[in-house]
């Protein structure tokens, strides 16, 4: 599908004027740098940070490239996926105006963005196998519907949406579609970063906090056409990304065999847990996951997740979302600390 995306922005963004400073208005080398008021001497560090970033991040988004097949300037970096998130609220959705369309459940930050924002929430919630339910969609779609966010793998059941229905929503909303793939790296499901040229609504986002290991770092990223990505560097703060951050991703981006090594012993660590779980005699089920965490469904859920903060040991209880009744969501450790979990989840009684 082919959208004019300047029709879907609020007027006030398409009229701003972008910060710029001098170093976005000239071109060529320099060596003397008297513009931005930084301290001229250094930094009290070994490394100097006195001087401001690349506000662009080209030799990060350069490297990402290169990984992700996706031309430097589709992407987007943010200070975690949160910061992609709010910026289209804050481009593309006008308050008290609008709406996005949210398919629980989900992940909490697309609700808490549009409150912050002052967007309406129409929730449509999966169905009970965990897939969109595409008539309800439709249905809830009208002329002042910007935006529909679809997690997949989907937080906190972990399942992959069927990439058929999602294609069906990218052909038929004539407004964004925003996947978010935070857990894509433990699926077996292809990005849809691949058909980022097919589709001029659709904006995928990524993480480097969860496979790759840098979540203190926050580095999120949003993939998308030349015309939404303008808008992203036309809204964010001049600087959002650290210098000391975009050094650091670009040594962690040089570690890929790592990261893939990481991957593979997390989904067989997923599988191990998984088994260990399912005969357990209060674990009533357990869901299959493509993401790093297993979603299960346990008697006495609230009891035993107290009991679990009490030892030391936190997961997440997600008993009180809709479709999660009485389930905890168990993200994948290591062997040791699998282990431990399994030997105090045995020693639980009521």
């Amino acid at each position: 599908m082919t959208i004019d995306i300047n029709s879907l922005l609020r007027e006030n963004i398409k009229n701003l004027t972008p910060y710029s400073s001098a170093r976005d208005e000239f071109q060529g080398e320099a060596s003397v740098f008297l513009d931005a008021n930084e301290n001229s001497f250094g930094s009290p560090l070994d490394t100097a940070y006195n001087r401001y970033p690349d506000p662009l991040q080209w030799k990060l988004k350069e490297k990402i490239s290169t990984i992700k097949g996706v031309p430097p300037q589709n992407i987007f970096i943010g200070n975690g996926s949160d910061e992609a998130i709010d910026i289209l609220f804050r481009a593309f959705c006008n308050p008290g105006v609008d709406n996005v369309i949210i398919v629980p459940p989900t992940y909490g930050m697309y609700e808490v963005s549009a409150n912050i924002n002052d967007i309406a929430i129409k929730k449509v919630n999966l169905l009970p196998d965990f897939q969109l339910d595409l008539e309800g969609i439709a249905e809830a779609i009208d002329k002042n519907t910007k935006m529909i966010f679809i997690c997949s793998p989907n937080n906190p059941t972990g399942n992959s949406i069927n990439r058929q229905d999602i294609e069906t929503v990218l052909s038929n909303f004539p407004g964004l579609v925003v996947i978010d793939e935070a857990y894509i790296n433990f699926s077996r499901q292809k990005t849809f970063i691949q058909e980022l040229t097919e589709y001029s609504n659709l904006v995928v986002l990524q993480t480097l906090s969860k496979a790759w290991g840098l979540a203190a770092l926050r580095i999120g990223m949003a993939f998308a056409c030349g015309d939404i990505i303008d808008v992203y560097n036309k809204v964010k703060p001049p600087y959002n990304i650290s210098q000391a951050t975009q050094e650091l991703a670009l040594e962690a981006l040089n570690n890929i065999q790592q990261v893939n090594e990481w991957i593979r012993e997390t989904v067989q660590q997923r599988a191990i847990l998984a088994e260990e779980l399912a005969d357990i005699s209060i674990v009533e089920k357990v869901y299959p996951s493509d993401a790093n965490f297993i979603l299960a469904k346990i008697k006495y859920a609230d009891y035993l997740y107290d009991f679990l903060v009490d030892r030391g040991i936190i997961v997440r209880n997600r008993s009180k979302v809709v479709l999660c009744q009485d389930s905890l969501r168990i993200t994948v450790g290591t062997p040791e600390e699998n282990d431990i979990l399994i030997k105090t989840i045995k020693e639980f009684v009521i």
